[in-house]
């Protein structure tokens, strides 16, 4: 995963405007630039596309730690929104895995807007998706 060679596993990265921007073992960093199709009628991003966002941060953190990339599964993510989400701003989501256990993993993450206030933090339990782990 740090030396760039993240696997595109679906369109999903593409769609909600994630881009991985840094990799170190139980920490990733993500560029954030939602766009308007991922707004609700009021206007501001969808509480849905946050939370996936928050998901994929806390599951590549834990992701990080192992030998190689395989993707998680979430058994329970914990979010709290904080402040509105606009569209075609950019944001860092950040990633951290926080006890990186052989079966099940604890990790949280944080969207934070250009001025470095928090948005939305989450935290989360995953564990390695064993279809993939061969």
């Amino acid at each position: 995963m740090a030396d760039g060679r993240f696997p595109e596993i679906s369109d999903v990265n593409r769609h909600i405007g994630q881009v991985l921007t840094r990799a170190v073992p139980g920490r990733v960093d993500i560029s954030w630039t939602p766009s308007e199709i991922l707004c609700n009628p009021g206007g501001t991003v969808h509480g849905g596309y946050i939370a996936m966002i928050l998901d994929n941060a806390v599951c590549l953190a834990a992701a990080s730690t192992g030998e190689r990339f395989v993707p998680m599964l979430t058994l329970n993510l914990n979010v709290d929104y904080l402040r509105a989400v606009r569209a075609d701003e950019t944001y860092t989501v950040a990633g951290t895995c926080v006890h990186p256990g052989r079966t099940r993993m604890y990790s949280t993450a944080t969207v934070d807007d250009a001025d470095g206030r928090p948005v939305a933090r989450a935290s989360a339990s995953v564990v390695p998706n064993k279809a993939f782990a061969r």
